[in-house]
């Protein structure tokens, strides 16, 4: 029988942000597709992560007379404990 996961065990989080998360800096696909690789990985090895939230957020930025949209997604994933493999990044 699987174990549940109850949010009591949770003694980590970590935040992952996908999408442009600053306003000086370019978001190119390389990026993106490390950061996705990243949440993979938290969901998907051991210990297995969680998604506990979820903040979508943007920001309406004006250039002249145009007006440029930035998108970015934050996940909150839960660990029992800090992953081994986490602690060099």
């Amino acid at each position: 029988m699987a174990k549940i996961f109850d949010l009591s065990s949770v003694g980590f989080i970590k935040r992952i942000t996908l999408g442009q998360k600053d306003t000086k800096s370019l978001y190119t696909e390389e990026q993106a597709k490390q950061d996705m690789e990243f949440l993979n990985k938290c969901l998907n090895s051991f210990p297995k992560g969680h998604i506990i939230a979820c903040e979508k957020n943007f920001n309406v930025l004006n250039l002249g007379e145009h007006q440029v949209v930035q998108q970015w997604v934050v996940y909150h994933i839960g660990f029992e404990k800090k992953p081994l493999w986490m602690e060099n990044q």
